[in-house]
């Protein structure tokens, strides 16, 4: 080993963040094994590297015993005592067996260990980086496309975007710069492995906490987000201080802030409804945009019956029945919805303090931002 390697140690130690003692001893297993591998020898040894001049050199280990049985491993007492009287029954002696030609194979060895390790130590750097990044979002460039996955660089790494978590209404090409939210890191003997995602809430949640300030800095916080990618979603929206809209908050100054994420997500229409801890309260807001008369709650099987006026009905159910499932997701409850003339047959009947509470509560949707298709399953 020359004085440059040892200089490359130290660099490497400096640039990439590998202890130099670690690297040495790595360097001294692999010729400690190259060593009994090129030279067909089994005994014990030992690499002794100078640190100031790089010169290495290799001493047998072997047991001092009073009769050997493997000069390999072993070495007679009177033998021992001939190279120092103070030996032992049981002390090791190390004596140097150097072959003439081991700076060779030295040098190859240490510069495989070298590149394995520095290839570790980046790998290592990147999973310790990106695993803090997981349910984060990152913005990547498209590099290639396969049947399986198209493959988003970012950066350091590429990451994978499999079919099943790419929006139907998005089509991708070579250098298309996307956004994409990270759902898993592994740790695999050929590296890091990242998989992402175009379709999941945490995507959509991401994006507003970064068009949003308060919900970035914490007065307005997502309570819970209901997603079917590339065409419709839901978020519930709360904020502690009364003064604070946190629809409006999310609408921004003519719509400018969500308006800012469905361009992102390339269309898909977005529904911001105010959340409550009162069932009632949250289902009826959770069915926006339509007009809500009252709300049954049935607090043992989790599920609640809605009235909404007769005209309201397919707006409540929305298209292939979209709304009401979206709305069952947001809130956790089961969703039942009937039109008030069914329910007066049924003996179901509006409260009025319901309707007069739902009639005072005041208009979050801007109906105009966005387009609804009035259709029945």
């Amino acid at each position: 080993m020359s004085s440059e390697l040892l200089d490359a140690l130290t660099i490497l130690e400096r640039d990439k963040g590998i202890s130099r003692d670690v690297l040495i001893e790595a360097i001294e297993a692999a010729l400690v094994s190259a060593y009994r591998r090129n030279f067909n020898q089994a005994q014990n040894v030992r690499i002794d590297i100078n640190m100031e001049n790089g010169l290495m050199r290799v001493f047998a280990r072997k047991e001092v015993v009073d009769e050997v049985f493997d000069p390999r491993l072993e070495i007679s007492i009177d033998e021992a005592r001939k190279i120092n009287p103070n030996y032992q029954v049981e002390d090791i002696v190390e004596m140097e067996v150097t072959p003439k030609d081991f700076g060779r194979i030295a040098a190859q060895t240490a510069k495989q260990v070298v590149t394995q390790r520095v290839r570790e130590a980046e790998r290592g750097i990147i999973y310790s980086e990106f695993i803090d990044r997981e349910e984060d979002i990152m913005t990547g460039i498209v590099q290639r496309i396969d049947s399986k996955f198209i493959y988003v660089s970012l950066g350091k790494i590429e990451a994978l975007l499999p079919i099943n978590e790419q929006m139907p209404n998005e089509h991708y090409k070579p250098h298309d710069r996307i956004k994409v939210f990270l759902t898993k890191v592994e740790k695999t003997t050929k590296g890091p492995q990242i998989f992402v995602s175009r379709t999941h809430p945490g995507l959509l949640k991401r994006l507003f906490e970064i068009e949003v300030p308060e919900i970035y800095d914490g007065t307005v916080e997502i309570k819970s987000v209901a997603r079917e990618a590339g065409d419709r979603s839901k978020i519930s929206v709360h904020s502690e201080n009364p003064e604070v809209d946190p629809v409006g908050s999310c609408v921004g100054p003519k719509g400018t802030r969500v308006q800012a994420v469905v361009n992102e997500l390339k269309g898909e229409k977005i529904d911001i409804v105010k959340w409550s801890d009162d069932p009632v309260i949250f289902v009826a807001n959770s069915l926006s945009p339509s007009k809500v008369l009252d709300v049954i709650v049935n607090e043992a099987d989790k599920a609640t019956t809605v009235i909404v006026p007769d005209y309201q009905l397919s707006l409540a159910i929305g298209k292939r029945g979209q709304n009401a499932r979206l709305a069952a997701k947001l809130t956790g409850w089961k969703i039942d919805i009937k039109a008030e003339t069914e329910a007066r047959e049924m003996g179901i009947f509006p409260r009025e303090e319901t309707i007069r509470l739902f009639d005072e509560e005041e208009e979050y949707y801007e109906e105009d931002d966005f387009d609804f298709e009035e259709e029945t399953d």
